[in-house]
C-alpha cells in the first residue's frame, strides 16, 4: 500500500519505518506534505504575520517585545488557534498528514487545536538546547512508545546556514550528562523562570554545541515529526533571508497502549491512576531512566 503525502508519496514499509525511527531517535521526516499551492497560502500569509507583528515592535525595548508579540531574540513564537483562521484550521485537518500518522499507527494522536510560527530572521542567533516535556512526574514519562509529537511544517529549504533544526537521538528516553547541565544551569541562573530570555552566549551550556547532535536539513513542505521529551535545537540563521516553520502539538490518551506497541509496557504504566493528579516540571527525575557519560 502507498500513501500519498502530498507532493509525495510514502509505503507501508516507508511508514513503519518512520515510526520505528521516531520511537528511537525521537523524530522522523516526511517528505513533501504539502502542496505548492497551499505551501505558498501559508508562506503568504506567515510573511503577513510576521511583517505586522514586526513594525509594532519599533518603539519597545527586547524585553517588553518578547513579552508583547512573542518576537523572540532567537526568532518569532506567534501562537495562531484555528479560531483565528481558516488556514490553520486547514492545516491542523491537513489530509496527507492525517493519512501518514494512520500509517505510522498514529491515528490516536489529537490536535491541541493551534499551530505556533516560528521564524529565524536573518542574522537570528541559534535556539537553546531544550526538550518541550513538562510532565516528568507523570509515570506516563517512561513510555517507551511516543506519546506527546509536534509536527512541524518547513516553508523554506533549511541547511546548516539557516536555522536547521537540531536534535540529539535518543534523549526522550535515556538520560545523558546534557539533562543534569541543563538543570543545574536553570537552578543558577537568575532567568531561570523564564527561559525564552537567556542570555545568548555560545559558551553557555544551552548553547554548546553537544558531541551526538544531528543536524535535520528538510525541503519546503517537508514535516519533521518530534518527540517532546527530546532535547533539540536550531542552529543559527547566517543567510539573508527568514527561516519559518510551523509547529502543531498533538497528543495521544495517557490511559492505553497504542494499538500497535507489541513489547513490554512498563509496570509503572500498567499501575499508573488516570485520576492523579502528577503535577508538572521541567526536570527530568526517576522517569528518564540511564546515563551516557
Amino acid at each position: 500500500m502507498t500513501v500519498m503525502t502530498g507532493r509525495g508519496a510514502v509505503t507501508a514499509e516507508q511508514a513503519i519505518e518512520n515510526r520505528e525511527k521516531l520511537t528511537k531517535d525521537g523524530f522522523c521526516v516526511v517528505r513533501q506534505v504539502l502542496s505548492h499551492d497551499f505551501l505558498d497560502e501559508l508562506r503568504r500569509e506567515t510573511d503577513r504575520l510576521l511583517d505586522t507583528a514586526t513594525s509594532r515592535q519599533e518603539l519597545l525595548t527586547p524585553r517588553a517585545r518578547a513579552a508583547n508579540s512573542g518576537l523572540q531574540y532567537q526568532g518569532s513564537d506567534l501562537h495562531l488557534r484555528r479560531e483565528d483562521g481558516e488556514l490553520i484550521d486547514r492545516l491542523i485537518n491537513w489530509q496527507p498528514a492525517i493519512d501518514a500518522l494512520l500509517a505510522m499507527g498514529l491515528d490516536d494522536f489529537e490536535s491541541h487545536g493551534s499551530f505556533i510560527l516560528l521564524s529565524k530572521p536573518p542574522g537570528g542567533p541559534r535556539l537553546y538546547w531544550h526538550h518541550d516535556w513538562m510532565d516528568w512526574n507523570d509515570p506516563i514519562s517512561l513510555a517507551p512508545w511516543p506519546q506527546k509529537i509536534f509536527l512541524s511544517y518547513y516553508l523554506h529549504d533549511t541547511l546548516g546556514n539557516n536555522g536547521c533544526f537540531q536534535i540529539i537521538p535518543g534523549s526522550h528516553r535515556k538520560r545523558i550528562d546534557l539533562h543534569d547541565e541543563l538543570e543545574r544551569a536553570q537552578q543558577d541562573s537568575d532567568e531561570a523562570t523564564n527561559i525564552h530570555f537567556l542570555e545568548h552566549d555560545e559558551r553557555s551550556v544551552e548553547f554548546r554545541e553537544h558531541p551526538n547532535q544531528v543536524d535535520v536539513p528538510v525541503k519546503a513542505g517537508d514535516l519533521v515529526i518530534g518527540e517532546a521529551r527530546a532535547l533539540h535545537a536550531a542552529r543559527a540563521n547566517s543567510s539573508d533571508t527568514r527561516r519559518s516553520l510551523l509547529l502543531g502539538w498533538f497528543e495521544r490518551p495517557r490511559n492505553t497502549v497504542p494499538g500497535y506497541w507489541q513489547h513490554v509496557v512498563p509496570k509503572e504504566i500498567l499501575k499508573r491512576d488516570n485520576d492523579v493528579a502528577f503535577g508538572t516540571t521541567r526536570n527530568p527525575g526517576r522517569n528518564l531512566v540511564g546515563h551516557d557519560r
